[in-house]
């Protein structure tokens, strides 16, 4: 018990300085870029936080934590907090109180300004009102979420690398060294003076949000879902073969280029369903390529044909089926490669 309550207090300062810091903000951002709020918002998580996490983590190895206790009392908090993503949960009196609650969560993924950098807490919510960052969720200001610099793409690796890219432009740009260095340990959306007086972030608009949704038609709807879900299975796969090769007898380095298929598929399909005119013959080229190397790696057998197969037809599906980009709006905005564009591009 000892060691859980310590975790969800160093978890509840690891969790506030990725939003209070640049730099961490960086490896955290992912989660937060969600515009809807349910259970799979829970599931939405960076590749980089574990460069990071570790350090705030210390104190407990340094106290004599055994591994084992540690592994347990990390899972027990990262399970707690998968329920509390969800809308569908109302306000529960007095364990909004001591507890992080759907409620309370839901405050904690919003850009209103009141609800901007509250709720931080994994377990307990007790930590928020000690060190002043509770806010409760108000049925007067209904919560908006997402990130006040919007990702407006589906593209899963420029999810993961939008502010790092911000972060090192500015670094580059600016002229004082002091300022290369501050970039990255100050506030999100913080500009060096020069920056700031060239390219002034303008104001956050509340009321000028919109969620990000390319048009698609209901055929481009029912085959992006089932190529996506057919890559969570192969991902799903290739975990479970810990490294291994895909198949038996083949070298180890084919599970590496099964992993780099799986990222390339699902950056392609994300490329897609935002109707790029280079999102097809993309998406068409990585399944078609897959129907090869199926082939040529492991011969022509009744599995491998039929594997071979269905990826061609896939490829054939996304030229077929591609969606038509918006000529204009909000949901034809693509991913912003300008850098942050709000005063605070959280």
């Amino acid at each position: 018990v000892l060691g859980l309550l310590l975790y969800d207090f160093l978890y509840y300062w690891h969790h506030r300085l990725g939003h209070e810091v640049a730099l961490f903000w960086a490896a955290h951002v992912v989660h937060h870029q969600s515009e809807d709020f349910n259970l799979g918002t829970a599931l939405r998580q960076s590749s980089s936080t574990f460069l990071v996490g570790w350090v705030f983590y210390l104190p407990m190895a340094i106290l004599g934590f055994p591994p084992l206790v540690f592994a347990v009392v990390a899972l027990i908090d990262l399970l707690y907090q998968y329920w509390i993503h969800t809308e569908q949960i109302g306000r529960l009196g007095w364990f909004d109180r001591v507890f992080a609650s759907p409620s309370n969560h839901r405050v904690h993924h919003g850009v209103n300004e009141r609800y901007l950098d509250k709720n931080y807490g994994g377990i307990l919510i007790l930590w928020d009102r000690l060190f002043g960052t509770f806010e409760e969720e108000r049925d007067d200001d209904p919560v908006v979420y997402g990130t006040r610099k919007p990702l407006r793409s589906h593209d899963p690796l420029w999810a993961n690398l939008e502010v790092y890219a911000a972060l090192a432009r500015d670094s580059w740009r600016t002229r004082r060294w002091g300022d290369k260095l501050r970039v990255w340990g100050k506030p999100p959306g913080w500009q060096p003076p020069d920056l700031a007086a060239a390219e002034p972030h303008p104001p956050f608009d509340l009321s000028a949000a919109r969620k990000y949704d390319p048009p698609l038609t209901s055929a481009a709807a029912v085959y992006a879902g089932l190529l996506f879900a057919a890559l969570i299975a192969a991902g799903a796969h290739a975990l479970a073969l810990d490294g291994g090769p895909p198949l038996a007898g083949m070298p180890a380095s084919y599970g590496t280029a099964y992993a780099i298929w799986i990222l390339m598929s699902l950056w392609a399909l994300g490329r897609w369903t935002e109707g790029r005119t280079q999102g097809a013959p993309i998406l068409a080229g990585v399944l078609s390529a897959a129907a090869l190397a199926v082939i040529l790696t492991a011969g022509l057998t009744a599995t491998t044909g039929t594997v071979a197969g269905t990826l061609l037809l896939a490829a054939l599906g996304a030229v077929r089926l591609r969606p038509r980009r918006a000529a204009s709006g909000p949901a034809a905005v693509g991913p912003d490669r300008s850098g942050p564009t709000t005063a605070d591009s959280r």
